[in-house]
């Protein structure tokens, strides 16, 4: 919820910013039309951003590999007991 809620916010600053200009006429009204885009392709950066930032802080689990490891090793020794070919060890 928290994430509709900030960009909602950012939409509805860049709305006003957009019509805050073209109402003080700053950009030449053959220009305008570009400003969406901008906002599209800048809300698409955004979004990169933030994937690459949760990729870079993603928690590693050590415990949990661990136990990820102990699970296959049972998995190929159960296998290797029913006399299927599990591959190198």
């Amino acid at each position: 919820m928290k994430h509709i809620v900030k960009i909602l916010t950012l939409l509805v600053a860049i709305s006003a910013f957009w019509i805050g200009l073209l109402q003080t006429s700053i950009i030449p009204c053959s220009y305008t039309w570009l400003l969406p885009l901008y906002l599209i392709v800048s809300l698409g950066c955004y979004g990169l951003l933030m994937v690459g930032v949760g990729l870079m802080q993603f928690p590693t689990c050590p415990h949990e590999a661990v136990l990820l490891q102990q699970d296959v090793v049972e998995a190929k020794e159960y296998l290797k007991q029913r006399g299927v070919d599990v591959g190198m060890d």
